[in-house]
């Protein structure tokens, strides 16, 4: 009788080694977006308090992130292209240099300078922070497709609930990540000053880059590329409907997050150390909420007939929260401040839930083939829905406060349910028109 171990059948190996090198490069991407979204949720916090604190208004903070938002709409497409073409690899490493230019641009901001020369630097800076940050996404969700596709057909088979549960982790644990983000952007710039606080996160992002460089393989998810603009945005359906209904989610959600509650809550008394706060611990929580939606979404064998539904009944759910809120700064309620954290809370783990459903459905119905243009058209349309959303929200805070906030996000979340209403439950009606 053989001694040690007993030996796999060749076949049983080989799946094992495929599942185990899929994991591998899932874990290293992952790491690599915590890092990245780390440095971009203390940049959010960075700049916010930075400006604030030397007197700018609600109007001109939410323009400091327009252009941040509005490149993301044409790096997510070109983006997704490129990745296709390059490699998911390559374009990760891309996003990450360009991260680095921008905190370095920043940096370099004078205070002597004329408030208008400051916020045209600022500005473009962002612009070129929001590039750095679709490319990295579209790239980091990309790469999860290609390795969840690369172990399925290893497997001659598998679950579209593996898919969900990586998905889920990857998105919670980075917007978790994005929390922390945020309370260190505010530690950095009360130990550091806003200078030295960029340059330690760009040396941050730089061994990033380096772990990036060493650990994965520049061709990853490399395929051929759409030869067309037509192409590129020829979707199927199930991606045209989920791409608009993200387009309104995300505004709905932009459009009282991005000004009306930091500034709302600072006006109540309460100092930049507990907004910063406030906001680092909801966002860590969302991330959490999002990272257990495969446990609080019934999932199906086909991964589409109970997932569609779920995504238009958190949809309603969030819309109606939405109102509710809005009536209740309407009124007056007693003790408005914690009844707006209290909804602040319930908004949340709906739209966290409610977020991580759409992330799974892209990656559900986007083909393997060309998973970084399908991705990366869906988080051109997220980008979409951010800036609106980011516009509005100086917009209608400067308007009417937090009232006509709520009630821009109210009609926003009421259209993102009648989209979702639109979506497919069945792959092969998603895949009709590419057909």
């Amino acid at each position: 009788m053989p001694h040690g171990r007993p030996r796999l059948p060749h076949g049983r190996r080989g799946h094992l080694k495929t599942m185990q090198h899929a994991a591998r490069n899932y874990a290293i991407v992952t790491a690599a977006y915590w890092g990245f979204t780390l440095t971009d949720g203390a940049l959010r916090m960075l700049v916010l308090l930075h400006f604030y604190r030397l007197g700018y208004s609600p109007f001109t903070l939410a323009f400091l992130f327009l252009l941040y938002e509005a490149a993301g709409v044409l790096a997510n497409l070109v983006g997704g292209w490129l990745a296709t073409h390059y490699g998911i690899a390559r374009m990760l490493a891309v996003g990450l240099v360009t991260q680095i230019v921008g905190f370095v641009l920043l940096s370099v901001l004078d205070p002597g300078w004329t408030a208008a020369m400051a916020v045209a630097w600022v500005v473009v800076a962002q612009g070129i922070c929001g590039v750095a940050k679709d490319l990295t996404k579209t790239a980091s969700k990309s790469a999860i497709k290609i390795t969840q596709a690369e172990a399925k057909a290893e497997a001659q088979g598998g679950s579209p609930g593996q898919l969900f549960k990586w998905v889920a982790w990857f998105t919670g644990s980075k917007n978790a990540m994005k929390g922390i983000g945020f309370f260190l952007g505010g530690l950095l710039l009360e130990t550091l000053g806003f200078r030295g606080a960029l340059w330690a996160m760009a040396g941050l992002l730089a061994l990033v880059l380096a772990g990036v460089l060493l650990s994965l393989p520049p061709m990853m998810g490399r395929k051929k590329a759409s030869r067309s603009v037509r192409e590129l945005f020829a979707k199927n359906p199930g991606i045209n409907a989920l791409a608009a209904a993200r387009v309104v989610l995300f505004g709905a959600r932009d459009v009282w997050f991005v000004v009306g509650v930091p500034v709302f809550l600072y006006s109540a008394g309460w100092t930049f150390t507990m907004v910063g706060t406030f906001l680092a611990a909801w966002t860590i929580a969302y991330g959490v909420v999002q990272a257990l939606a495969p446990q609080i979404v019934r999932r199906s064998a086909d991964g589409l007939s109970h997932e569609v539904p779920a995504a238009r009944l958190w949809s309603a759910l969030l819309a109606l929260i939405a109102a509710a809120l809005a009536v209740a700064v309407w009124l007056q309620a007693p003790n408005l401040e914690w009844v707006v954290v209290g909804g602040l809370g319930l908004f949340g783990f709906a739209f966290a839930v409610n977020s991580s459903v759409h992330s799974y459905l892209i990656l559900a119905y986007a083909g393997s083939e060309k998973a970084a243009e399908d991705v990366g058209f869906y988080y051109a349309a997220n980008a979409l829905g951010r800036f609106i959303g980011t516009l509005l929200s100086g917009l209608l805070y400067q308007w009417g406060g937090l009232l006509y906030a709520l009630i821009g996000s109210a009609v926003m979340l009421l259209i993102c349910w009648l989209t979702t209403l639109a979506l497919p439950l069945a792959r092969h009606d998603a895949a009709r028109a590419e057909s």
